[in-house]
């Protein structure tokens, strides 16, 4: 195996969700297609990213939607990063600040209170 290819964001009206994705945080769109049921295939990639993110809840999953997601973003500036998306509109639950492994980590969340971890990357 190569590098993990997507993941998936459980959300539940994927065109907020698509608006936050693209517009607050500034992912890119790699495909938005039906896929069945009234649903979309949504795939974003966070600029220059080999890993992308698939807005897509799959029928049975729903409780999945909220909370915190195993998904952690990184940027070589969180505290730039964090004012930045701020000022989109951004809401952190957890400003950044100095985390126990040495870095600095912030958290925050999207619309469906999906909760994401943004860090420096780990050295």
């Amino acid at each position: 195996m190569l590098r993990v290819s997507f993941v998936s964001i459980p959300v539940s009206d994927q065109d907020v969700a698509l608006a936050f994705y693209t517009e607050k945080l500034g992912f890119e769109v790699v495909t938005d297609q039906p896929f069945g049921n009234g649903t979309r295939w949504i795939q974003l990639r966070p600029p220059g990213a080999p890993t992308d993110v698939v807005l897509f809840t799959p029928p049975g999953q729903e409780e999945r939607i909220g909370g915190y997601q195993n998904v952690a973003f990184t940027c070589e500036d969180v505290v730039g990063t964090c004012k930045l998306l701020k000022e989109r509109g951004v809401e952190f639950v957890k400003d950044a600040e100095r985390a126990n492994w040495g870095g600095v980590e912030a958290i925050f969340k999207d619309p469906d209170g999906n909760t994401f971890v943004l860090a420096n990357p780990h050295e």
